[in-house]
């Protein structure tokens, strides 16, 4: 009688299968235990600060989800003689607007910004808003590039002349630093990025340096050329204060007094000289309101920078440069 076999499955594909199962399931783990890893290390990192709980936590979150509108403006304003003619100037940017939305694992962020004047092909301007604020180091970084200014000129008072909005290029440069001496009790990111909740009031004197670089050129009827930077330090305060519950109040002030300054200004390739006149400063002002209700929070903030250099006598230049901030964020 014939016997009759079973034919056996071919073992080489037996193993490749098991291999690639293990080898799936080792990456996984492998891959979970990293990130468990980073998240042990960014938990420990998160919350090593040395900080008077009393005063300032950090919030017990991992996550944290915004939505931003952010609304900035720019206005220079010239007074000076020529040929013993006193003149004025002032000239404003078009408002820009920006919504922004961002997410912050564990102090770490990521945000998209988006301008609708600039994506409807509207305005031609941009600018890039950077800022880091730590418990006890912190700085903004500014740039511009607007085109879309209107304005007047004026020459004794008597023939006041408006400016074409399609004349005048400006890219500006900002950048200002700060060191918090009391960080154990007072937080800048409380007001400024929602890192840290401040639970009583207090206040820190300030150490500050800021810089400025801008070149302008005007071409209508006359070519103007103007090229400045300037740096400066100083000193400043800043103070959080609580009134009840959920809120914060903060307000900050960080003037700087000119040390470098490299200027130079061409009227129809004329030189125009620009003299050192004491006080010539940059000053940086802050304000915030938060309120904060269980895990979700939201608020105002404003930033502004002025700049002061020149003499009336010859030709000086006042800068001003802000940005309103309206914020809603939740924590997860």
């Amino acid at each position: 009688m014939k016997k009759i076999t079973k034919k056996s499955p071919n073992n080489g594909w037996m193993v490749i299968i098991l291999f690639a199962v293990m080898s799936f399931m080792s990456t996984n783990l492998s891959a979970g235990n990293f990130f468990r890893r980073l998240d042990s290390l960014m938990t420990v990192r998160y919350y090593k600060s040395k900080i008077d709980t009393n005063y300032v936590v950090r919030p017990q979150s991992k996550w944290t989800l915004k939505a931003r509108y952010n609304l900035s403006g720019n206005q220079i304003n010239t007074e000076g003689r020529e040929m013993g003619t006193h003149f004025k100037s002032e000239i404003k940017s078009n408002f820009k607007s920006t919504f922004s939305f961002g997410a912050t694992y564990r102090g770490f962020s990521l945000s998209l910004a988006l301008n609708p004047a600039r994506l409807r092909g509207e305005n031609r301007d941009y600018e890039i808003n950077l800022n880091s604020y730590g418990k006890s180091f912190g700085w903004d970084f500014i740039y511009q590039n607007a085109q879309n200014f209107k304005g007047w000129y004026d020459q004794d008072g008597k023939s006041r002349l408006d400016l074409p909005s399609d004349k005048l290029s400006v890219i500006t440069f900002n950048l200002n630093f700060y060191y918090a001496f009391n960080n154990k009790k007072f937080s800048y990111p409380a007001a400024f990025s929602q890192s840290y909740i401040q639970r009583r009031s207090a206040g820190s004197f300030l150490l500050a340096a800021s810089g400025m670089h801008q070149r302008a050129n005007y071409k209508w009827e006359e070519t103007v050329k103007l090229l400045m930077t300037n740096i400066g330090i100083g000193a400043g305060y800043a103070y959080n204060f609580v009134p009840g519950k959920g809120w914060l109040l903060h307000i900050s002030a960080l003037p700087t007094f000119i040390v470098y300054s490299h200027t130079s200004a061409r009227l129809n390739d004329v030189k125009v000289p620009l003299h050192y006149d004491f006080p010539e400063v940059i000053i940086t002002g802050r304000g915030a309101i938060v309120h904060q209700i269980k895990k979700v929070f939201y608020g105002l903030s404003m930033v502004y920078n002025f700049t002061n250099i020149g003499s009336e006598e010859t030709l000086t230049v006042h800068n001003q440069k802000w940005r309103l901030r309206a914020f809603f964020g939740i924590r997860l």
